[in-house]
């Protein structure tokens, strides 16, 4: 056995060679736990009286301080010469079966317990380097403080399109677990577990080395952490956004870094348990910055043992009131200051109540029993005096200014053709797969004002209460800090359009706002969009030119109102000349599904049945005659490519295809605008992360 010396400051790195994870760092300072009958220099043997007692500050305890505790029983581990052993007898009273009845092993269930060991050590708030020494790895699952197993050891990235590396994952080397640690409480329990019934796991050593903070970096990094509200989407995802995707561009890069580690679906348990706080705040720096929004998830509250959603269950995403504040007080608070980083508290945005009269006013819905997340963000905010931004509040009067039409067109709310874009339930391409408008989710639009009221209060509090803030609010765009000062934030964002915020001309804010961003529209000379004006031929190929890329010389054209049928001829010759194989948008999203030409096609497929390709086919539209003759192949060509759809009937939040084309209708900016949005996607990586920067 490899036998570790006392350490000082030390500073972990992780490196891949040829493909194996390593570990290297300076060694002195460690304190090693020895459980074997061997005499091993520098060792601490643990042999007589193994039981945990505050004052001597390390033994096994019978239950785990995670939230929900979690029991085994120590008068069941055996003291044998190789180390300390621990047999599970009696499977029955530990299975978790799914649907089917088939019994879920750790990697699938939320509540498994399998008993084992919970050897705990008494030790400050900090970094740790933790190695766990078992007779064999294959026998052992290995955990720290409740985190979750499986994910610690396969989790590579944070995020969808895996650009943020999880830099500090557990790894097992031979039979010996490694993993570092950012502890938030007074001590750390290591749990020890057999992976299999009625095989032994086996404890040989633990060693346990401080781990020191990382000094201040010159450019200092503001990290944000959340759940699908602040995740950072791909393209495949469009028009979904989080303001954690957003935020970035109001800071000046040369000052500032922000790295977003938000992900769909997270609770601050999960966040916690899977080792994502973990990761930030040992990859962090003194003096960096973290905001930590969570809400919406912490309601998942199921009542099946063992389902995701269950509070109670050993990784369920739920939480109690009084479980939401133990995970702030307890793991999260004390751990980033003892890291040396600064913490920032936002509150959830509300969930938008949709299909409400235009007189409806937005409030906020954390009100269920029990379950007041929001307030008890406040509450611990208030109590630990840590910065809180109330995106709550703010967010709600935002939407109020907006109006019921304002706001419903820039949350998860969907027609046909709106985008090619899929999420894991479906293609959003005719309309949501699950028949809904989605009102906690949202599109760019409103994610990028979210970011403008988050960086406004960040700016405020540093400018009175919060002075540790300051350097954050310094490194906001010049413009971003003339526009807080003065409320005027046309230069941040010169794309939106002034008559495009309200009532029925913000239908398509989303898309007009991404066509000005991406410079292929225009405002006129007020900072109007002018949504229902005619647009011509010229106009619509110029822009299509540039977002493919194209000469326009590809098409040919007379100079007039753009019609749909001439539109749909556009985006043929645009798709043409861009691809030589289909996107992978443009499949059937199980790839099983039929065609829209079968006769046995099902029209109302949604769910994960719901395809890309238009729920009418071409041959049931009930009016292609009135297509101009020469153009009648191209059109038929365009609409079975879903590149153009119809217009007629379909509303948003019902997966619905329309039955007429309309080919002679004139189009206005903003359907111009649908369209190109359309085509704007279908051009991109679907696995690249949406962003413009």
């Amino acid at each position: 056995m490899k036998i570790k010396h006392i350490l000082t400051a030390v500073i972990l790195t992780i490196t891949s060679i040829c493909g194996c994870t390593q570990l290297s760092f300076a060694e002195e300072n460690t304190v090693t736990y020895n459980f074997t009958k061997e005499n091993i220099k520098g060792t601490l043997k643990v042999r007589n009286n193994p039981d945990y007692t505050y004052t001597r500050g390390y033994g096994f305890v019978n239950k785990s301080s995670n939230m929900p505790e979690r029991k085994t029983d120590k008068n069941r581990i055996v003291q044998e010469k190789e180390g300390y052993s621990f047999t599970q007898t009696n499977p029955l009273a530990y299975n978790i079966t799914d649907e089917k009845g088939d019994v879920l092993d750790y990697t699938k269930a939320t509540d498994y317990n399998y008993g084992g060991m919970i050897f705990r050590v008494k030790l400050p708030a900090g970094g740790y380097h933790i190695e766990v020494e078992t007779e064999n790895k294959e026998n052992a699952l290995v955990s720290v403080s409740g985190m979750q197993t499986y994910r610690l050891e396969t989790t590579k990235y944070w995020d969808a399109a895996k650009l943020v590396e999880n830099k500090n994952p557990a790894i097992w080397e031979n039979n010996t677990w490694k993993f570092n640690y950012a502890n938030g409480s007074d001590h750390i329990d290591i749990e020890i577990e057999p992976a299999k019934y009625g095989v032994p796991v086996v404890l040989k050593t633990i060693s346990i080395t401080p781990i020191a903070n990382n000094p201040k970096d010159d450019i200092p990094t503001i990290y944000t952490l959340g759940d699908s509200t602040l995740k950072s989407y791909q393209f495949v995802e469009a028009p979904m956004s989080g303001w954690g995707q957003t935020i970035d561009r109001l800071f000046d890069k040369s000052k500032v870094n922000v790295i977003n580690y938000s992900m769909g679906g997270r609770s601050l348990k999960q966040m916690y348990q899977e080792g994502r706080l973990n990761d930030v705040l040992l990859t962090g720096h003194e003096g960096d910055y973290i905001l930590i929004q969570s809400a919406h998830n912490d309601e998942k509250n199921g009542t099946d043992k063992g389902k995701v959603s269950d509070s109670t269950a050993r990784f369920g995403i739920g939480a109690t009131e009084q479980m939401y504040k133990d995970y702030l007080t307890k793991y999260y608070i004390p751990a980033i200051k003892a890291r040396g980083m600064i913490p920032v508290f936002v509150t959830a945005m509300t969930r938008v109540n949709t299909d409400k009269g235009e007189n409806y006013v937005y409030s906020n819905t954390f009100t269920k029993e029990n379950m007041h997340f929001i307030d008890c963000m406040k509450e611990v905010a208030q109590l630990y005096d840590i910065p809180l931004i109330d995106l709550n509040t703010l967010g709600t009067e935002y939407l109020n200014s907006l109006g019921v039409k304002g706001t419903e067109a820039i949350v998860m709310s969907l027609e046909a053709g709106e985008t090619p874009g899929k999420t894991n339930t479906g293609s959003f391409a005719n309309g949501h797969p699950q028949n809904k408008i989605d009102g906690t989710h949202m599109k760019e639009a409103l994610t990028k004002q979210y970011s403008r009221i988050i960086v406004t209060e960040l700016y405020d509090l540093s400018q009175n209460k919060y002075p540790q803030l300051k350097t954050a609010a310094d490194s906001l765009e010049k413009d971003v800090i003339e526009a807080i000062k003065t409320e005027n934030w046309d230069k941040v964002y010169p794309e939106v359009a002034k008559d495009c915020l309200t009532g029925d001309n913000a239908y398509y804010r989303n898309q007009i706002e991404k066509m000005l961003e991406i410079g292929v529209m225009e405002k006129d000379e007020k900072g109007n969009f002018n949504p229902k004006n005619k647009i011509t031929t010229k106009e619509y190929i110029s822009a299509i030119s540039k977002i493919y890329n194209i000469d326009e010389k590809t098409f040919t054209y007379k100079n007039e109102t753009l019609t749909r049928e001439n539109m749909a001829v556009i985006n043929l010759v645009a798709y043409k000349a861009k691809y030589s194989e289909k996107p992978s948008y443009m499949t059937d999203y199980n790839g099983t599904n039929i065609s829209p030409q079968d006769p046995t096609y099902d029209p109302n497929l949604i769910g994960e049945d719901a395809q890309y390709y238009p729920l009418v086919g071409f041959g049931a539209l009930t009016d292609t005659a009135e297509i101009t003759p020469s153009l009648y192949e191209n059109v038929k060509q365009a609409y079975n490519l879903g590149l153009i759809r119809s217009e007629d009937n379909i509303v948003r939040g019902k997966m619905i295809n329309g039955k007429t084309l309309s080919p002679k209708q004139e189009v206005t900016r903003e359907k111009a605008a649908k369209s190109l949005y359309f085509m704007y996607v279908l051009s991109m990586d679907p696995n690249a992360e949406n962003d413009i920067n």
